[in-house]
C-alpha cells in the first residue's frame, strides 16, 4: 500500500563514478525521516544520446515526498561512448547505492529502479541481467561490501522495449515518404550512435532475448504508456508483457488513452500524469519493502 504520509525533501548531487577527468553524478532526492525508505534508481531518457539526471524530476520529486529515495543517473552516451558503456555505469552505481543505502535512510535490500523511454529500456534490461559480465565489469572500490544489482522492481515509462524493432518501423516510415513526424528523423541517427550495429539492438533487447529463451531475472514489473504514443510502438509493448508474463514474470500494464510519449513528464498536472504517478507510488511501496 502507498505510504499516506508526505515528507519533506533533501536534494543534493554526489559523484558516484569517475572516468578519467569525468565525473558521473547522482541526484539524490532524500525524505526527512526515520525509515527504512525504499531505493529507486531513476534513469533518464533520451535515445541514449540525450539529456541527464534532470529530466525525470516531474517524476522523482512526488516518488521521493512518498517516502522513497531517488537516485537520478548521469551516465555516459555517445559520443563518450556507445553499448554497452552505460549500462555498466548504471550497473555500478545500482552496486555502489546499496553500499551506502544506509545513510540515506534506506537498506540495500530495498531498492528498485525506473526509468522512461530509452532509460527505462535500460532499466528493464539491467533488471533480467543483473550478473552479466559486461554490465558489471566495473568493481567497486577497495573493501566495499559485497552486493550484486539485483533490483526488487522495474517501473517503465514508455520504454524503447525493442530497439530492433523501434529502428525498423522508423526506417519503413522514412521510406514511405513526408509528411511523417519530425521524429523519425530523429530517431534514426541516434539509433546508430548508440547502437553501432542492428546486432547489437538484437543483442540488448528485453523482447528478443525473451523470445530467445535466455535465462534472465524477471523481477515486477509497472508498465505504463499512452495509447497515442508514437514514439514506442504498441506492438512491442505487447510482444514483451506476453513474453514476460509466459516466462513466469508479472507485468502490471498501465494505458492511458489518448496520451502521447512522456505525458508524465511533459504534463505533470494532468489528470492522467496524477493517476500515473499514483500507480507508480503504489506499486514502489508495495514490491520495495
Amino acid at each position: 500500500m502507498a505510504a499516506s504520509k508526505t515528507y519533506d525533501l533533501d536534494i543534493e548531487d554526489v559523484e558516484y563514478l569517475r572516468h578519467g577527468d569525468q565525473p558521473l553524478l547522482a541526484r539524490l532526492f532524500k525524505p526527512r525521516g526515520k525509515g527504512p525508505f525504499p531505493l529507486i534508481v531513476d534513469l533518464h531518457g533520451g535515445a541514449w544520446n540525450l539529456g541527464d539526471r534532470l529530466m525525470d524530476t516531474p517524476i522523482n520529486e512526488p516518488l521521493a515526498k512518498s517516502g522513497v529515495v531517488v537516485a537520478a543517473l548521469d551516465f555516459r552516451m555517445p559520443p563518450v561512448a556507445p553499448y554497452p558503456a552505460s549500462l555498466a555505469d548504471i550497473n555500478y552505481a545500482i552496486r555502489w547505492l546499496k553500499t551506502r543505502a544506509s545513510t540515506w535512510g534506506s537498506l540495500p535490500e530495498l531498492v528498485g529502479v525506473l526509468g522512461s523511454s530509452s532509460g527505462a529500456h535500460q532499466a528493464m534490461l539491467l533488471g533480467m541481467r543483473p550478473h552479466d559480465p559486461r554490465y558489471s565489469a566495473l568493481p567497486l572500490p577497495a573493501g566495499a561490501p559485497t552486493v550484486d544489482a539485483r533490483v526488487n522492481c522495474v517501473v517503465l515509462c514508455w520504454p524503447v522495449i525493442d530497439p530492433l524493432a523501434r529502428y525498423n518501423y522508423a526506417k519503413k516510415v522514412k521510406a514511405g515518404g513526408k509528411p511523417y513526424p519530425e521524429l523519425i528523423d530523429a530517431v534514426l541517427p541516434l539509433h546508430d550512435k548508440y547502437w553501432q550495429s542492428e546486432a547489437a539492438m538484437a543483442e540488448g533487447n528485453p523482447v528478443l532475448a525473451l523470445e530467445r529463451g535466455e535465462q534472465v531475472a524477471l523481477p515486477p514489473v509497472l508498465y505504463i504508456q499512452g495509447t497515442n504514443d508514437i514514439a514506442h510502438p504498441r506492438v512491442d509493448l505487447d510482444r514483451f508483457v506476453a513474453n514476460y508474463r509466459k516466462a513466469g514474470g508479472r507485468v502490471d500494464l498501465q494505458l492511458y488513452e489518448g496520451e502521447a510519449e512522456g505525458f508524465v513528464i511533459r504534463k505533470p498536472s494532468s489528470p492522467a500524469s496524477g493517476q500515473a504517478m499514483e500507480k507508480i507510488v503504489t506499486f514502489v511501496h508495495q514490491q520495495v519493502r
